[in-house]
C-alpha cells in the first residue's frame, strides 16, 4: 500500500469506534482488530460456511438443487440460532439474502457456477465505481428543474473518503484537505485492487467451469482479503489528522499592531 502522509504526521484524532463496529468502520480507530473489521468470528462463519456447503454437495452428490437447499438451509439456520438467542439477526439476514439470490440465479441457469456469477458481478461494478471516484473532474452544475441548479465541485470523489467522512463526522471537509484527499484516493485503490485481484483469480475459474475450486477462492480471497485490505486501509487513514469543517475551525484572535 502506498503511503500519501508524511512521515511526521500525527494519527487521526477524533472519536473511536465502538468496541464491536465491523467493516471499514475498523479503519478509524486508534488500534485495529482484524475480528472487529470482519464482524467477529460467527460473522465469518454464517458468510462463508453457506458457500462451502454449497461446493461440498455440489462435489459430492452432482444435484444442483440439493447443493441450493443445503446452501439455504445453513444459511437460514443461522438466522434462527441467532433469534433463538435474542441477538441481533441483521448479518444472518443479509447473508440469507445474499444465499438466496445466488441460489435464484444457479436455479435459472441450471449451471452450478452461477451460484458464484453475481459475487463476480459485483466485483465488477465494485471496481469500476470505486476507481472512477478518483478520475480528477472539473467542477459542473446540475439542473433539477424549475431553473434550479446545483454546483458540483471538482473531484476526486474517493468512495473511502464519501464512507469514512461519514463516519468520522468530517463530512466533506477533506475535500479541502490535500492530505486528506491523498490518502482517501490512495485508500480507495486498495480497494479497486482487492477487486481486480478477486476478478483475475475467479473469472477465469468460472470460464472453465471449476465450481469446487472457484468455491473455495471465493471463501479464501472473502474475509482474509477483506481484512488485509482493511488493515492497509487503518495504517494509511490514520497517518494523517481529521479534516476539520469550516464551523469547527478555532477562531482566529485580533490581528496585533
Amino acid at each position: 500500500m502506498s503511503r500519501g502522509a508524511e512521515e511526521g504526521s500525527a494519527p487521526a484524532e477524533g472519536p473511536a469506534p465502538a468496541a464491536g463496529r465491523s467493516g471499514l468502520a475498523a479503519a478509524l480507530g486508534p488500534d485495529f482488530s482484524v475480528s472487529q473489521a470482519l464482524g467477529g468470528p460467527r460473522g465469518v462463519v454464517e458468510v462463508a460456511l453457506p458457500s462451502v456447503v454449497f461446493v461440498v454437495v455440489i462435489s459430492v452428490v452432482q444435484d444442483l438443487r440439493a447443493a441450493i437447499w443445503a446452501a439455504l438451509g445453513t444459511s437460514a439456520l443461522f438466522v434462527l440460532v441467532r433469534l433463538v438467542g435474542r441477538s441481533s439477526p441483521g448479518q444472518a439476514v443479509s447473508g440469507l439474502l445474499g444465499v438466496a439470490l445466488c441460489a435464484l440465479i444457479a436455479s435459472r441457469t441450471g449451471e452450478a457456477r452461477d451460484f458464484f456469477v453475481w459475487g463476480l458481478l459485483v466485483n465488477v461494478v465494485y471496481a469500476a465505481v470505486y476507481a472512477l471516484s478518483t478520475v480528477r473532474t472539473p467542477a459542473f452544475s446540475l439542473r433539477l428543474g424549475r431553473g434550479r441548479r446545483v454546483r458540483v465541485p471538482r473531484g476526486p470523489w474517493p468512495v473511502l473518503g464519501l464512507a469514512l467522512g461519514l463516519l468520522t463526522d468530517e463530512r466533506l471537509a477533506w475535500k479541502d484537505d490535500p492530505r486528506r484527499l491523498r490518502v482517501y484516493v490512495q485508500a480507495t485503490w486498495i480497494w479497486v485492487a482487492l477487486f481486480v485481484l478477486r476478478l483475475l483469480v475467479q473469472g477465469p475459474l468460472y470460464l472453465a467451469d471449476e465450481v469446487a475450486a472457484l468455491g473455495t477462492a471465493r471463501v479464501v480471497m472473502g474475509f482474509p482479503l477483506f481484512g488485509v485490505a482493511a488493515y492497509l486501509t487503518w495504517l494509511l487513514v490514520r497517518r494523517v489528522p481529521l479534516a476539520t469543517r469550516p464551523a469547527e475551525a478555532p477562531a482566529r484572535g485580533p490581528a496585533e499592531g
